[in-house]
């Protein structure tokens, strides 16, 4: 077991790795773009003819899921949680609780907007963004 000392100074690293892996990921996802007319088909199938339909944004929302999830565990890592509190919809929850939460507010205000407004789904992030913000501080 790492002491508290150990993990003050191990933790960013940690956070490093998962950034770099992060964003070397990321660049394999661009360089598997297809060139359509001389320009990367960002919505065109990243394997054509597959069992499903991995365009670029699809592969990065999971892609950011997986990154998300990660930084979770570095964050308890580096500093544990401790007991949970209770926040504005008065019950419990801990900073994994809240990133669930926010997954899947973010999950419906999404789909809200699909259906509402439609595919231009840029300003549903920045509203997840705020929303997600709202929950850590607030829930």
């Amino acid at each position: 077991m790492a002491t508290m000392s150990q993990r003050k100074s191990r933790w960013p690293l940690a956070l490093a790795v998962v950034l770099v892996v992060y964003t070397v990921l990321i660049g394999v996802l661009v360089m598997a773009l297809p060139i359509k007319d001389g320009v990367r088909d960002w919505f065109a199938p990243l394997v054509p003819g597959g069992w499903m339909a991995w365009s670029f944004p699809g592969a990065m929302f999971f892609l950011t899921i997986v990154a998300l999830l990660s930084l979770m565990a570095v964050w308890e890592y580096a500093s544990p949680g401790g007991n949970p509190r209770v926040g504005i919809l008065r019950f419990e929850t801990t900073r994994g609780d809240r990133l669930f939460v926010s997954l899947l507010g973010s999950a419906f205000i999404h789909l809200a907007w699909l259906g509402l407004v439609g595919p231009n789904v840029w300003w549903a992030l920045a509203l997840s963004f705020v929303y997600a913000v709202g929950v850590f501080k607030l829930v």
